[in-house]
């Protein structure tokens, strides 16, 4: 991938958090540095149909699958929100939405992940939940930590991609 010159890339090859999962995938990321935006593009395919909670989590460990992650990338100790919020975790991205035949086709622009600095989310987990993010507004005892996004069925740790 070519891709736009000047900006740092990513990558997360996803697949299943563990037992019989099927989900895998690819995201690219591109940090902009002319707007500030990180983009994150890709596919994630495996998934029932419908909403799944997205989110960057702490740590690029999955050595036991997808738990190994940690919680919700948050390096200023804020409640979980949605994208547009300023109260949230700087790693919640919302939710991705797989088509009838389990595909999510993903581009999201967002302005708090960086791919360089304090906070960058390199050697970070990009983490597919089961269930839809309720974006800090369902009510539930884990709506402002997690989303009550329920059970992580696909991560991949985010590493810096080469320039070829």
């Amino acid at each position: 991938m070519a891709g736009k010159a000047g900006g740092l890339k990513g990558v997360a090859l996803i697949s299943g958090g563990g037992g019989n999962s099927t989900v895998a995938g690819a995201l690219n990321f591109f940090q902009d540095p002319s707007t500030g935006y990180t983009e994150v593009k890709g596919r994630v395919a495996g998934l029932a149909p419908g909403l799944h909670g997205f989110h960057i989590h702490s740590f690029g460990d999955t050595t036991n699958g997808c738990n190994s992650t940690g919680p919700h990338f948050n390096p200023h100790n804020k409640s979980h929100g949605a994208p547009s919020d300023d109260e949230r975790h700087v790693g919640d991205l919302g939710n991705i939405i797989a088509n009838k035949d389990g595909i999510a086709d993903i581009f999201i622009k967002d302005l708090e992940i960086s791919l360089s600095g304090p906070h960058s989310i390199l050697g970070r987990a990009v983490v597919v939940h089961a269930d839809p993010d309720d974006l800090g507004r369902g009510g539930h005892e884990l709506s402002k930590t997690t989303g009550n996004a329920g059970a992580r069925i696909g991560c991949g740790i985010i590493g810096l991609r080469s320039a070829v």
